[in-house]
């Protein structure tokens, strides 16, 4: 296995975890699990390979699949133990950010795409499961929450992948994954954040 698809299939897999506790906090049957942790976990990499004009990981490779599915079955029958979900959902999520924009990138990177799709494959590959999640399950998605970092996150941490060639794919990606995760669990931890808008009241003239 290619580090890439070593990548691809860590970010299903925790990912697909996430999801499946969301669908645990909604109290769905074991089809709802795996329908959720099916679509956080191949959500990102589906959309990347469809704007790359490549075949969706989990159409190519089955194993994906069976990733996701475990996740599903596992989450399923342990969610109870968890003391907090939500929790968990967040940190899980923070990990399968990191992971999976190292994946997107990483795979944009080695298809010889400019920088600026590197970026963009990047963020896609990480924030897009997690979005398809959190507004089918009608929660405001991790992604827009305010005062939060993450969409940032993934556009630093992808930065890494344009050094590839100084450092070596491998040493970017791990660079990339340590990176966005950092940013993330920065944000969870002592509340990082981008400055926001706020609006003022129009001049009077």
């Amino acid at each position: 296995m290619t580090v890439i698809s070593i990548l691809d299939h860590a970010a299903v897999l925790v990912f697909a975890l996430t999801g499946a506790l969301v669908a645990s906090r909604a109290q769905l049957d074991l089809i709802g699990f795996g329908f959720f942790a099916c679509l956080t976990g191949l959500g990102g990499g589906t959309l990347r390979d469809l704007l790359l004009d490549r075949t969706p990981i989990w159409i190519d490779s089955p194993t994906y699949l069976a990733v996701a599915c475990g996740a599903a079955i596992l989450v399923f029958f342990t969610a109870h133990m968890l003391e907090s979900r939500y929790r968990a959902i967040l940190w899980l999520d923070a990990a399968a950010l990191g992971v999976a924009v190292a994946a997107g990138a990483g795979v944009a990177q080695a298809m010889g795409q400019p920088g600026t799709i590197i970026l963009v494959m990047g963020v896609a590959t990480g924030c897009a499961g997690g979005l398809m999640r959190d507004v089918v399950a009608n929660e405001v998605p991790l992604v827009l929450k305010q005062g939060e970092l993450y969409v940032t996150c993934a556009l630093v941490g992808s930065l890494a992948l344009l050094f590839a060639p100084i450092v070596g794919a491998s040493v970017a990606s791990l660079l990339c994954a340590c990176l966005t995760f950092a940013l993330r669990a920065g944000s969870l931890v002592w509340g990082w954040s981008m400055p926001t808008y706020k609006p003022r009241p129009p001049r009077q003239d």
